[in-house]
């Protein structure tokens, strides 16, 4: 069984903008099942298709399962089986040799950016580029699966 453990953080739009982005790629992401104890999601990138498969959250970590699909596949999935879709793109940085992934949100949730980093245990330090913003790990609905459902348009 994978662990993933990750925290999540709003980003500074105004700094990311400065950024020298390193690499990127566009994500499509859907929900076969949504729901606390479990999530099960399609995602298709640029390149390639993945199926994971995630448990419930206890503190900043989780029991996940990811295999790679047919892009084919995953396509039909999103398509025939997924109820919310969420649209990104997702940028690669590296600050102080962690992996930072940063998601600018399309379509009902343009406007969002998140910032994820992920840890080899829940005591793990690491700095914090200047461009990131308030912590937001514990706040569900920033959670993609949600934003599919409640897409950040709709917050007011």
């Amino acid at each position: 069984m994978g662990i993933e453990i990750e925290r999540k953080f709003l980003v500074d739009k105004e700094k990311w903008g400065q950024v020298t982005k390193e690499k990127q790629s566009l994500y499509r992401q859907g929900y076969i099942v949504s729901d606390p104890e479990k999530t099960i999601r399609v995602r298709l990138t640029d390149k390639e298709a993945f199926l994971t498969i995630k448990g419930l959250s206890v503190g900043i970590s989780r029991a996940e399962f990811e295999y790679p699909i047919p892009v084919d596949d995953a396509q039909q999935l999103l398509d025939g089986f997924c109820d919310s879709v969420v649209s990104k793109i997702r940028y690669f940085i590296t600050h102080d040799n962690k992996l930072w992934e940063v998601d600018e949100f399309l379509g009902d949730n343009e406007g969002l950016m998140v910032a994820e980093i992920e840890l080899e245990s829940e005591e793990e330090t690491f700095s914090l580029p200047d461009w990131v913003g308030k912590e937001v790990t514990s706040e569900k609905r920033y959670s993609n699966s949600n934003l599919a459902r409640r897409p950040y348009k709709s917050w007011g």
